[in-house]
């Protein structure tokens, strides 16, 4: 999301113009800055902690000639979530495991009828192969062997 398309919904949402909006959404944005700039933290309740950092000076190596290279020391700005914003974003994770648990499911067969499916089974390991140019899924195990002797034709 840009910061466009973030005034383009406030703006809808609250009645305000863009224009009027773009203008609170940017100076929101140049307090959070100045104040960083200034105290080096600022906290927003149920959103999280932006906080500037001193990373130290090192040594560090060139990965194309292996030569070491001094690496001054830097301020970086670290952004830490709120408590809210972690659990909506652990909710996000819990869904997308549902939903590729769901998937999984619906992609597997049981073997009985993986046979009349036209997919070769693996019967000691459990595994699913696929014929040449099908889709392969995770824990498939595809060898020519299986192949051997099955005219597609």
């Amino acid at each position: 999301m840009t910061k466009k398309e973030i005034v383009k919904a406030i703006s809808e949402e609250i009645g305000l113009t863009q224009l009027k909006t773009k203008e609170i959404v940017q100076k929101t944005f140049d307090a959070i800055v100045d104040t960083l700039v200034r105290d080096g933290r600022i906290e927003l309740r149920n959103f999280g902690v932006f906080e500037v950092k001193k990373r130290a000076a090192r040594k560090a190596r060139n990965p194309r000639t292996g030569d070491k290279v001094f690496v001054p020391e830097k301020f970086v700005v670290t952004f830490k979530p709120g408590k809210e914003m972690e659990e909506k974003v652990l909710q996000l994770e819990v869904q997308a495991a549902q939903s590729a648990l769901a998937q999984q499911q619906t992609v597997q067969t049981p073997i009985g009828e993986a046979n009349s499916g036209g997919n070769v089974s693996n019967v000691e390991s459990g595994n699913m192969t696929s014929r040449p140019g099908q889709t392969s899924y995770p824990n498939s195990v595809a060898s020519l062997s299986s192949h051997e002797g099955h005219n597609p034709g």
